[in-house]
């Protein structure tokens, strides 16, 4: 059930994560909100005047206890955690002096934060009834793209880490469910989507009907359930078709 429920998001000030936000608000949800710019937290929240909002860099687990501690303090009745907010470089792996700076703070905000708040909010989702931990993903994780290598590791991680934490917690009232998104026009692209990409509407659209009429723990979006048969059938060509793509 998507009603009467107490949700946090992270990543929630633009992209996906707004439009979700959007769409919980309207089906009679307590929406919270968490991000690193208080600058674009204010925006959403004059967009969304109902929605709760807490600053903070969930790449910190510091800042990752911040948030719970917010959460649990003023809103112990939340009983959804979306682990949606990421981040993306696109670079060459040799020829980057960063790269490992780029990576960690990819690993540290893709699949670090998403650990680290599960293991906060597990014991607080438990306490309420209808608990759902919702994990975003990609469909890169069965085919990755040559030009986001760190990327495409953290979400391959974070896919392994739900499917092993739904088998760990099968017993527990509570669905661990993993969204697996197509590529979608949002800020993530700087304003130069592949040609590709599906609208956020049109995505969290989908990804919210196949929550409220499926009983699936992996919801694949769009073009996801297609490259999800490619990839097992001739994984080669899935990964040759994907990063043929504009």
């Amino acid at each position: 059930m998507l009603t009467n429920n107490t949700i946090l998001i992270t990543g929630g000030s633009s992209g996906i994560g707004l439009e979700l936000a959007t769409k919980l608000l309207a089906k009679h949800n307590t929406v919270l909100i968490c991000g690193r710019s208080q600058e674009k937290l204010k925006e959403a929240q004059k967009l969304l005047p109902e929605v709760k909002i807490f600053q903070c860099d969930i790449a910190s687990e510091t800042e990752c206890q911040r948030l719970y501690e917010w959460v649990a303090n003023h809103h112990p009745n939340c009983n959804m955690l979306i682990n949606n907010a990421a981040i993306v470089h696109k670079t060459d792996f040799l020829d980057d002096e960063k790269a490992i700076e780029k990576a960690h703070y990819e690993f540290e905000t893709n699949i670090l934060a998403p650990i680290r708040l599960s293991k906060l909010f597990l014991p607080l989702l438990l306490k309420n009834t209808n608990a759902q931990l919702i994990n975003i993903t990609t469909g890169l994780v069965y085919a990755p793209r040559a030009v986001y290598p760190f990327y495409n590791a953290t979400k391959a991680a974070l896919h392994a880490f739900t499917q092993t934490l739904r088998l760990q917690l099968n017993n527990e009232p509570i669905k661990i469910i993993e969204v697996l998104l197509p590529v979608v026009n949002t800020p993530w692209h700087k304003g130069n989507p592949p040609k590709t990409a599906i609208t956020t509407q049109k995505a969290v659209e989908e990804m919210i009907q196949k929550l409220e009429k499926s009983n699936n723990t992996e919801i694949r979006i769009g073009a996801v359930n297609l490259l999800y048969w490619l990839a097992r059938i001739a994984p080669a060509f899935a990964i040759r078709k994907i990063n043929s793509l504009a």
